[in-house]
């Protein structure tokens, strides 16, 4: 390109740049380029998750082995703490305050180790997803990953472990005379319905966690306080059956609660569905699927702002 001067030379001047005039949005668009870090759709998200299902299962390995490799007991922890607390919950709920009113022994001391056990998969599971991100921000901000698959993996841990424990539970329902039966199938339902809602709310306070950390520290009091409430040392049907029903229905209808009672109804014999609330199953897939999908989607769409800051 050329044009003349006022005295009439003739100056060159430069061509255009091919990209003069494109934003920066334009200019990625153009060349390929997308945000570092940026996030997936949705389904996209499940399918980088899929992908890595093998890091997720070892992972939660890992995790589980070396919780307790520091202690001369090992994995015997697994079931000793569980088995401890429903002893001193026993000693002081079942001896002291009796809330074993209206049950048998056979049939309370069962109730309460599968109320201690069935609860603590859930408090462990909300406890590790707290720590999720704010407590793996080294790896979270060294490799790219999504992040969902920390969460996931705690929360699998946590089976793990309880999987562990039942070889336990099932010897102290058999020690107390509860067989065996086709009851005890429910078990397998009963077990994925809760590990997908435990899964969704460690989900969502994995996000909850990395942007306020204190959680960490406010969640055993949250925690305990809905675990008294669940009905993990006392029958709700039996313990509040002097007050308004529509308390026991609320107290029942709470998922650790319902989780806690469909495992009870398989395992012990005498602990019919008298104690069950209404529409048990349904109640407890619709806390399983709201929470499972509710949990993925509210945490996924924070993804890109996991580990920064």
């Amino acid at each position: 390109m050329s044009e003349t001067t006022h005295d009439a030379a003739v100056a060159l001047s430069a061509p255009a740049a091919p990209d003069e005039g494109l934003t920066a949005k334009e200019l990625a668009a153009k060349y390929g380029l997308s945000v570092s870090g940026a996030r997936p759709s949705l389904l996209e998200y499940v399918r980088q998750l899929w992908d890595r299902r093998h890091f997720i299962l070892a992972f939660s390995r890992a995790k589980l082995t070396a919780q307790y490799s520091q202690a001369k007991l090992g994995q015997l922890w697994q079931v000793a703490t569980p088995l401890l607390n429903a002893a001193v919950y026993f000693f002081i709920f079942g001896l002291l305050l009796e809330a074993d009113r209206g049950m048998s022994r056979e049939v309370y001391i069962p109730f309460l180790v599968t109320g201690v056990f069935v609860f603590t998969f859930t408090q462990s599971s909300v406890m590790a997803g707290v720590r999720a991100i704010s407590g793996n921000l080294g790896l979270v901000r060294a490799l790219h990953f999504p992040r969902a698959s920390l969460p996931i993996s705690f929360a699998l841990q946590q089976l793990q472990q309880l999987l562990f424990s039942m070889i336990v539970l099932f010897a102290v329902a058999v020690g107390f005379g509860h067989y065996p039966d086709l009851s005890w199938l429910l078990i397998v339902p009963v077990l994925v319905l809760q590990f997908c809602f435990n899964t969704g709310l460690a989900l969502i306070m994995a996000r909850a966690g990395a942007k306020t950390p204190d959680l960490a520290q406010l969640m055993p009091f949250v925690m305990r306080t809905w675990m008294y409430a669940s009905g993990v040392m006392f029958s709700i049907p039996i313990f509040l059956a002097d007050k308004p029903s529509w308390i026991a229905n609320v107290l029942q209808w709470n998922p650790a609660a319902i989780y806690m009672d469909l495992m009870r109804f398989a395992l012990i014999d005498d602990y019919g569905a008298r104690y069950l609330p209404d529409h048990v199953w349904a109640v407890a897939a619709g806390w399983a699927v709201l929470f499972a999908v509710g949990g993925f989607v509210y945490f996924w769409k924070a993804e890109e702002r996991y580990g920064r800051g």
